[in-house]
């Protein structure tokens, strides 16, 4: 039977009455223990932090990373360093980039996609003041692989700085994604249920070292400890692989799905375009359970997309649960639900 998981023990979905049970997404053994072994002490004279931005600097291609406390924390670093103006795609993007950017007493300027993805000649129907900051996922919605190399080339040719939430394309096999040699600043939350699955903090990484002089202070209020750092460090050792696997689930499922959107591109979960979400949605959920909330979603929704669908976020599922059964479940699901 073909897998998409990988051989070593993790937590097991379970069949319940013939039901097949799904698992959200949980940090692997080996980093609740190292989390575990930090905090009380077993583990004496450590240097997590150091360690950790040393692999994320390897990973990201950067020559300076920080840790952070969050997510929310490395974007509020991110456009602390920006002078100007703050372009936010008009959706698949993350609603923290408005919020935060109203904060900091930021324009925000909004930029008309194709359901998240990034043209990047639609910048020139745009006026844009100086020293200004573009800020995109690595996936339009999740479900969508932004063209990270034009979008770079263009804003470098424009003086547009680029800033790149990685949550969910970290570990890059092509290295295209979160990769300092295309966007400018990478920021990345390791919360739960994201690629690297702490459940809490972040790292945002960059070449231009004026970013972290110009936020030092935020920098320090946003600063982790050392619990948070080695369960980073613990979990960069499998990133690659983690995305990869999640990368193959859901283009398997892309493949027998043909109704999702942007169903060419390479993402991390499904959004099914649906007149009437809110009734299908109700519908999945009883006929694909699972331990937690946050598997199945309605739309519109800013962060994955702006019109009537359900998104299948098979990035927040366990490993174990990618396997051959669990992706045909998925999939004769999707599409008995779309016949009827």
């Amino acid at each position: 039977m073909k897998c998409f998981t990988q051989n070593r023990p993790l937590w097991i979905c379970t069949l319940r009455n013939d039901t097949m049970m799904f698992e959200f997404k949980t940090p692997k053994k080996e980093t609740e223990e190292i989390m575990s072994d930090v905090a009380s002490g077993k583990l004496e004279n450590t240097n997590f932090e150091k360690e950790c931005e040393d692999a994320v600097k390897k990973l990201t291609n950067s020559q300076f990373a920080k840790i952070t406390s969050s997510g929310n924390n490395s974007i509020f670093v991110a456009l602390s360093s920006i002078e100007g103006s703050v372009i936010v795609p008009d959706q698949g993007g993350w609603h923290g980039f408005k919020q935060i950017s109203k904060f900091l007493g930021k324009e925000i300027i909004t930029l008309e996609t194709d359901l998240g993805l990034i043209n990047p000649k639609q910048l020139d129907e745009v006026d844009i003041p100086d020293n200004s900051a573009l800020i995109f996922t690595s996936f339009a919605g999740y479900c969508a692989e932004q063209d990270v190399k034009s979008i770079s080339k263009y804003c470098n040719n424009n003086g547009i700085t680029t800033i790149e939430d990685a949550s969910a394309g970290i570990g890059d096999e092509k290295e295209i994604l979160g990769n300092c040699r295309y966007s400018d600043i990478i920021i990345a939350s390791t919360g739960q249920p994201k690629i690297i699955n702490v459940g809490s903090g972040g790292f945002i990484a960059t070449d231009d070292e004026n970013v972290f002089q110009k936020t030092s202070l935020p920098l320090k209020l946003s600063k982790t400890n050392e619990i948070i750092s080695s369960g980073i460090y613990e979990e960069l050792k499998s990133v690659r692989q983690n995305l990869q696997l999640t990368l193959n689930a859901t283009k398997h499922l892309k493949k027998h799905i043909p109704t999702s959107i942007h169903n060419d591109k390479r993402g991390v979960n499904l959004i099914i375009k649906e007149d009437n979400p809110k009734e299908k949605t109700w519908e999945l959920k009883k006929q694909l359970p699972i331990n937690k909330s946050g598997f199945i979603n309605k739309c519109p929704n800013y962060n994955r997309v702006k019109t009537k669908a359900i998104s299948i976020e098979i990035k927040n599922l366990n490993y174990n649960c990618l396997k051959q059964e669990y992706l045909d479940k998925i999939i004769n699901t999707v599409n008995n639900l779309q016949q009827a």
